[in-house]
């Protein structure tokens, strides 16, 4: 697997699987993915579960997780783990921009 082990700021490169959030491989290796995802006001992302452990840091804005069933509110400067498989879903309650990464590498998200 190609690695990219720099990755510059920049406008480009981004893809949006959900209208209103747009998402950006920042850098990866054998073992991690970085993304960027910038989050619209009102804009949602459905409960899903994924193989990969995901840890975030909120940037910007104010979210609302539902992990397992649970609402968790995040601000800027919190963080977050969220464990393999189990279910996840986020609501953007100001336009937020987080930054996000996965373990093992999320083989979908790599450019």
């Amino acid at each position: 697997m190609k690695k990219r082990v720099v990755c510059k700021k920049s406008e480009d490169g981004y893809i949006s699987p959900v209208e209103g959030i747009k998402r950006r491989t920042l850098v990866f290796g054998s073992n991690t993915l970085m993304i960027e995802v910038k989050l619209e006001k009102g804009k949602s992302l459905a409960p899903h579960k994924h193989p990969q452990e995901q840890a975030g840091y909120l940037i910007s804005g104010h979210l609302i997780f539902n992990i397992d069933g649970e609402k968790v509110e995040i601000r800027p400067g919190d963080s977050y783990c969220i464990p393999t498989d189990l279910e996840h879903g986020v609501e953007a309650i100001e336009e937020s921009l987080v930054v996000e990464v996965f373990s093992p590498v999320r083989e979908e998200f790599l450019p």
